[in-house]
């Protein structure tokens, strides 16, 4: 059984859901998985549970202090308590989870603190709360918007070439080596980003002069471009700024929107596929200190599993709460539409002009090298998404709700191709 050191109070959630749209987390090149152990035995890949247990046998307990971003059994913090639980079960009980929920161990931005002052052992860590720690992680983030922005397609390209970029990026790899962080998935995301209205708008016209809550400069130089104007409004007002007319929109994740429960107050939402908005990905980390005193085969333990919190981020949360929210919007008079064509256009012309920002960043050796990096990978991952494993949108998000079912999408296929493609060399051995 893993045990629990705080169930929390229900109402951290709202502090929290702050960050559920933050989901990055560094990879780790040579410094990352590939890093020093206490040694042992390990185990070749595509090991069975049965070996692992055998494995685990003649050694020690283990306990990993560690958190969650949401209350216990919170759809928001499932992907995080499967991937333990598979830990736990396939190590025959010998790792076994010291777990606090919903942050209370540390907020957000102090999680990489924790992991290095001993509080936690493994955690989500938000290098965007932090740019100036992080430059190289940040500017990755920032340029997330070149996803495409698609319910099934996306979800899967977008969690996935930002990977290959980070564990191919010495910069990034080097950050969080020097923050003593081993970090096992580079980024992953809630979903995309998109505008939460209280009335339609999706057109230039429309959104000029609306007051939009804007979750950072990047999103801020979006909104602008839309004829919007960007709010600084704390989460938890977004509610009560959304009914009381402080914003008549704001810029979020269904993921968030559904969480927050202000989809009845903003109904009226605006994700397009072609034109995306900056993201604020999360991830997740293990203290070196402590990695490095775990034997061989438990790392490999925690990189083998790592399928379950990948595909959980997408299969137990971004897709169920994309169906949430297309239900509640449209029960609430409203719908989930793309942009007019002006408003497309403008969109997609200030991230051209962010894009072309990113290439003076001075976080990495060659600017121009590092963009191009990440256009080719997201190209790439677009192809072998759509091309190569088969994957398709057959609706969008508006009737995302009525086609969409557990069993309507096999995820087993990408998770394989994205382990083996970008994870699997940095395997620990």
């Amino acid at each position: 059984m893993m045990a629990t050191r705080s169930n929390s109070k229900a109402g951290r959630l709202l502090a929290t859901l702050a960050v559920v749209g933050l989901v990055t987390l560094s990879a780790c090149a040579e410094q990352g998985g590939s890093g020093n152990s206490a040694g042992g035995e390990g185990l070749e890949p595509g090991a069975t549970k049965e070996d692992y247990i055998a494995a685990f046998e003649d050694l020690d307990p283990i306990e990993i202090r560690t958190q969650t971003p949401a209350p216990k059994g919170s759809t928001t913090g499932k992907n995080v308590e499967d991937y333990l639980a598979a830990v736990e079960e396939w190590s025959g009980g010998k790792i076994t989870f010291d777990i606090a929920y919903a942050n209370a161990v540390a907020q957000p931005a102090e999680i990489d603190d924790a992991l290095n002052d001993g509080r936690l052992d493994l955690g989500q860590v938000l290098p965007i709360y932090e740019p100036s720690e992080y430059p190289a992680t940040a500017a990755l983030i920032e340029g997330g918007f070149i996803s495409d922005q698609s319910p099934v397609v996306g979800a899967l390209q977008s969690n996935a070439w930002p990977n290959d970029v980070a564990f191919n990026t010495p910069e990034i790899m080097e950050e969080w080596d020097a923050h003593g962080l081993v970090p096992l998935v580079p980024v992953y995301n809630s979903g995309s980003n998109g505008l939460f209205c209280s009335q339609e708008r999706n057109d230039l016209s429309s959104i000029s002069g609306t007051a939009v809550g804007s979750g950072g400069t990047a999103q801020s130089k979006q909104i602008e471009a839309l004829g919007g104007s960007p709010a600084s409004v704390a989460y938890t007002e977004l509610y009560e700024s959304l009914e009381r007319g402080v914003v008549g929109c704001t810029v979020s994740s269904p993921t968030v929107a559904v969480l927050g429960g202000y989809l009845p107050q903003a109904p009226h939402v605006v994700i397009d596929p072609a034109a995306g908005f900056a993201l604020a990905p999360g991830g997740m980390a293990f203290s070196k200190a402590k990695w490095e005193e775990l034997p061989l085969v438990a790392q490999q333990l925690f990189w083998d599993k790592l399928d379950v919190f990948i595909g959980g981020n997408i299969v137990s949360k971004i897709w169920p709460n994309s169906v949430e929210a297309a239900a509640v919007a449209k029960e609430s008079g409203g719908s989930i539409q793309a942009f007019s064509d002006d408003a497309r256009a403008a969109l997609q012309a200030v991230n051209e002009e962010l894009l072309d920002d990113l290439r003076d960043v001075r976080a990495v050796g060659d600017g121009d090298a590092f963009v191009d990096s990440m256009l080719e990978a997201a190209e790439r991952w677009l192809e072998i998404v759509g091309g190569d494993l088969g994957y398709a949108d057959e609706v969008g998000y508006n009737d995302f709700d009525t086609w969409y079912t557990e069993d309507a999408i096999d995820i087993e296929p990408f998770l394989q191709k994205l382990l083996d493609d970008t994870f699997a060399e940095h395997r620990p051995s």
